[in-house]
Parts: C-alpha cells; structure tokens; sequence
C-alpha cells in the first residue's frame, strides 16, 4: 500500500527514502502512547517492535494506574507486595484488571481501564442478613447467575433488613452503589431458562429502602418499589465521592422493608457492587432519592 510499509526490509525498514514506522524514535511513540486508552495501546503494540517497545514502557503504564496501586496490588496478592517481586508497570496493570478477591473469598475488586477507579463486587454471605440462620426465612442457593455461584433466597418474612459495610482505598473519583436484587428463583428445566414465581408477594405494597453512609459523614437514601420478575435488576442506593486514595474509607449499606402489617418473599439477593459513577451496561432501577 505505501513503498516504505511493502519493502522486504518489512514496516521496520526504509525504502525508497521513505521512513518506516519502526525507526520512530521509541520515546516519541511512548509519549503519543501517553494520550491513549489502554486498549489502544494494546492494539498499536501489534504493528512492529519499536511500538511493542513503547507499549511496555513503564512511564506509559504508570499513568494508567491509580495512585494507590501499590495498595491495591497489596490487597490483590493478599501481602504487602511492595517489596516483593519487580513487576513492570504493564503487569500490575495487567493483575489489578482480573477478579481479585479479598477479604476471604466473598469480596472481589478490579481495576476499571478507562479511568483507573475500581469496580467492587461483595457476595450476599458478607451481608448481615436478619433471618438467614433460619431456613424457614432464608437459605443460600447455588446458581450460576451470580459470580459468586451462590445467593440468598427469601422464602417469607416479616422483617426484612440487610446490612452490609467495607473499609476501602477507593481511588479518588466518585462511585455508585447497587444491590443486585432477582424476584422469583430461576432454574433450568430442559436446557432453557425457567423462574418460578412461587413465593413472590408483597414488594407492591410498600417499597424498600435504601441507605448509604461513609466515615467522612456522606449520606444518601432512597425507596423503591422491586419489580420485573425474572430479571437481574441493579437498584441505585446513591453515590459517595473517594477524596484520598491514601486514606480508607469505610461505606455502610442497608436495604429494609420493616413494616410488619405484612409478609413478603420470593427475593434472591446476590451482591452489592460498587462501580464508577456513570458505568453504562448495568440493568437498572430508578429509585428517587430522599
């Protein structure tokens, strides 16, 4: 297509007095490479080794990371990790991207590409659930639909209230919390997808309410009534604002339905999740702030 790009001496090569892409300078490439998403970075490294070269700069990564990586890569290893084995810039970009768990097996944390916040996950069994050590209440069920293989099934109750904190170096930036709640209990029959709706009553009759707070005294509330049987629904609980990487911040979630003149039932609670504010993709519910 072009005489330097086609000449035997390859993209790296100079043909015919025109320059190829490969004799660039190496630090002029790392520099454009400064400006782009990772994902662009990765794909500019295929097309010759001064731009793999580039590609696995340090300087290019590091802007990529929060921070606070060495914390998070502390927490990702379940060490210190500080002083451990040298790992380039690029790998711990690498290893804080995948499923970290933390806190046992029942929390888990990756880095968020484009902006360098963090996406949390924390299963149902590291709530405070009221009820959940009596079966006629709740038990937990294996499915595959939760990154976890298990949720917690609300048979029937009066008094529903479920808890939750975590004390985190959040990256700065602003975040959003959701409870990934399922009305009814999905199953498979025949190879296809089936929810029963056994047990599903009284979520019309008043809604759920939802509360936030965070050490630094941030507060946000909300109610909402839970609907579309047989769907995963994220339910807004609010947002709160990370000020300092370097300083923990402690989040404390609720989510009850305490007005005992009636039952209700038929729930799978799966997780909450903590995710950057405005992260497109997720099945939502508009809960009107209080």
């Amino acid at each position: 297509m072009g005489a330097g790009m086609s000449s035997d001496s390859g993209p790296e090569g100079v043909s015919g007095g025109l320059t190829g892409l490969g004799t660039l300078p190496e630090g002029c490439v790392a520099e454009i490479m400064l400006r782009l998403e990772p994902a662009e970075i990765c794909r500019l490294a295929r097309l010759c080794r001064t731009f793999c070269g580039a590609a696995s700069a340090d300087l290019v990564w590091e802007t990529k990371l929060p921070r606070n990586y060495r914390y998070l890569l502390g927490k990702a290893s379940g060490e210190d990790n500080s002083e451990g084995r040298r790992l380039s810039k690029k790998e711990i970009f690498a290893l804080l991207c995948r499923r970290n768990a933390f806190g046992g097996a029942n929390m888990e944390f990756c880095l968020e590409k484009k902006r360098g916040l963090i996406c949390m996950w924390i299963s149902s069994k590291a709530l405070s659930i009221t009820g959940i050590g009596d079966r006629r209440y709740w038990n937990f069920i294996p499915t595959a639909e939760s990154r976890f293989q298990t949720v917690a099934y609300l048979h029937q109750i009066w008094w529903l209230e479920v808890r939750g904190e975590v004390e985190f170096c959040f990256p700065e930036g602003t975040y959003s919390l959701y409870f990934r709640l399922h009305l009814g209990r999905a199953t498979k029959r025949l190879g296809r997808r089936v929810c029963s709706p056994e047990h599903i009553h009284g979520w019309d009759v008043k809604p759920v309410r939802f509360t936030l707070s965070t050490s630094d005294g941030q507060l946000a509330q909300s109610k909402c009534y839970l609907d579309e049987p047989g769907s995963w629904i994220h339910y807004h609980v609010g947002d709160f604002v990370s000020r300092s990487s370097d300083a923990p911040t402690g989040v404390k979630f609720s989510m009850t339905q305490i007005d005992c003149t009636h039952t209700k039932g038929g729930l799978c609670v799966d997780s909450v999740l903590i995710w950057p504010q405005g992260f497109v993709g997720l099945p939502t519910a508009s809960c009107p702030l209080l």
